[in-house]
């Protein structure tokens, strides 16, 4: 048997697992012993089209099977439109304020406003939809892959705007 160190091992599981779970880690990133470390400002935010709502997977990948941890960023007025989830989402805000409702019409007189700190459970198959007021909203997400998002009812009017809140 070969004469590996404890500290070498460890490395060459983290890279194993890193590479196993595709696990996104920018330049900033800690990893030792398997522990992963990562500033706010070093998540690794990217929006589909470059602007409006973006995503940091911190950890797996949601398209694949196993735990996964992202973040969502919402711009100021920002939202989505209802949709859900093939599988639980459980959501944390992290930073601002996170308004969010339920069904397939969108109803912003009817939008709970969650602060940093709050917990949410999107349960499988629950249609949703949620966004940023005034501020810019973080959000992070923890679940099970692979999970799917499906589109629900009518897209709102505003696509993408959301009121100053009341």
């Amino acid at each position: 048997m070969h004469n590996l160190s404890k500290t070498a091992l460890g490395a060459i599981a983290v890279a194993s697992l890193a590479v196993a779970l595709h696990i996104v880690l920018p330049g900033h990133a800690e990893t030792a012993n398997g522990f992963i470390r990562l500033l706010p400002e070093d998540a690794p935010f990217k929006a589909p089209l470059g602007l409006g709502p973006s995503q940091a997977v911190l950890y797996g990948d949601p398209s694949k099977p196993g735990i996964y941890v992202v973040r969502n960023r919402f711009p100021p007025g920002a939202h989505s439109n209802p949709h859900f989830h093939s599988q639980d989402r459980h959501a944390t805000v992290i930073r601002g304020v996170w308004y969010t409702g339920v069904g397939e019409k969108i109803d912003f007189n009817k939008a709970v406003p969650l602060k940093a700190g709050s917990y949410m459970l999107h349960p499988a198959n629950g249609v949703h939809w949620d966004g940023a007021g005034e501020e810019e909203v973080v959000v992070q997400i923890i679940g099970v892959g692979p999970v799917t998002t499906t589109p629900a009812g009518a897209p709102d009017p505003q696509d993408g705007n959301w009121p100053k809140p009341k």
